[in-house]
C-alpha cells in the first residue's frame, strides 16, 4: 500500500516515521499479528530477553517483531527521550530489524502516574504469524498532540500547556486525527478496530461522547490509562489496533 513499506522477512509493512518508531504496521497477506502482554512490567532487557524467546519458541525470526507498548518511570525531558531511544534503538539494530535506516517497529511508551515502574519496561509486544487465511491486522503506534520528525515537541504541541477542557479538546482532537491518519495508510479505520487505549490524567469526560465515541473509537469500549505520555508537557497519547489474538504471559 502507498506510504508503507514491507519487511518480507517479517511478514508485515509499516509506516515510516521517525527513529524511535514507525507510525503503525499490517501483517501482509498470509500472516496476522498476534499481541502478548506480560502479567506485570518486565524491565527493559529482560522484556528483550523474553520477546527473542516467544519469538524463537513460535519459530518466528526476530523481523516478525512488529510493535511494542512500554510503561516508563516519569516523562523525559526531550534530552533524556533521545538518550533512551539510542538504548532501546540499539537493541533493534544488533537484531538486524532496521530497513535502510528507518525502524519498523511501532511503539507506544507512556508513564504510570500511579505506582509507576523503577525503570523502563515492556507492557506488551505485537509479532507476526503465518496464517493463510487471516484476516486483515494492524496496530498503530501511540501518539501525543505534538507533530513528529518536525524538531523538538514543545515546539509543536498542540495547545502546549493548557489543560483546560479547551485545551485537552483541541489536544484529543489532534491525536484521534494522527490515528485516523495512520490508519488510512494501513488501509484501516475505526471500523477494523478491536482494541482503542487512551493516556491521559487529565479529565477526557468532556470530549468522551462527542469526539471519540462518535467517531466509532469505542465501538469497543475505550481502555483509558492513567499514564502520561512519555515527554514533559504532553498530556494526551492514545493508540489502537485491530487484531485477532492476544494472550498474557505470566509472571
Amino acid at each position: 500500500m502507498s506510504g508503507t513499506i514491507s519487511v518480507p522477512e517479517g511478514g508485515f509493512r509499516f509506516i515510516p516515521a521517525v527513529y524511535q518508531y514507525s507510525g503503525g504496521v499490517a501483517a501482509e497477506p498470509g500472516f496476522t499479528l498476534e499481541r502478548v502482554r506480560f502479567a506485570e512490567p518486565v524491565p527493559l532487557m529482560q522484556g528483550f530477553a523474553r520477546i527473542a524467546e516467544v519469538l524463537e519458541s513460535a519459530g518466528r525470526p526476530k523481523a516478525a517483531f512488529a510493535a511494542c507498548e512500554l510503561r516508563s518511570p516519569a516523562p523525559f525531558t526531550e534530552e533524556g527521550f533521545a538518550a533512551f531511544n539510542r538504548v532501546y534503538g540499539g537493541v533493534l539494530q544488533e537484531w538486524g530489524i532496521f530497513r535502510d535506516g528507518r525502524n519498523p517497529v511501532a511503539r507506544s511508551n507512556v508513564c504510570p502516574d500511579i505506582a509507576p515502574p523503577a525503570e523502563p519496561c515492556f507492557h506488551a509486544f505485537v509479532f507476526t504469524v503465518p496464517d493463510a487465511g487471516a484476516a486483515p491486522s494492524f496496530a498503530v503506534a501511540g501518539s501525543g498532540e505534538s507533530a513528529e520528525g518536525k524538531g523538538d515537541y514543545r515546539s509543536n504541541t498542540v495547545a502546549l500547556g493548557d489543560v483546560s477542557p479547551a485545551g485537552m479538546l483541541a489536544k484529543a482532537r489532534w491525536v484521534l486525527g494522527e490515528m485516523e491518519r495512520r490508519m488510512g495508510l494501513l488501509g484501516a479505520g475505526w471500523a477494523a478496530t478491536t482494541g482503542v487505549q487512551a493516556y491521559t490524567v487529565h479529565d477526557i469526560h468532556p470530549f468522551l461522547a462527542t469526539e471519540i465515541v462518535a467517531r466509532g473509537a469505542a465501538r469497543h469500549g475505550l481502555t483509558w490509562q492513567f499514564c502520561r505520555p512519555p515527554v514533559v508537557d504532553l498530556e494526551f497519547e492514545m493508540d489502537c489496533r485491530g487484531l485477532w489474538r492476544e494472550t498474557v504471559l505470566p509472571r
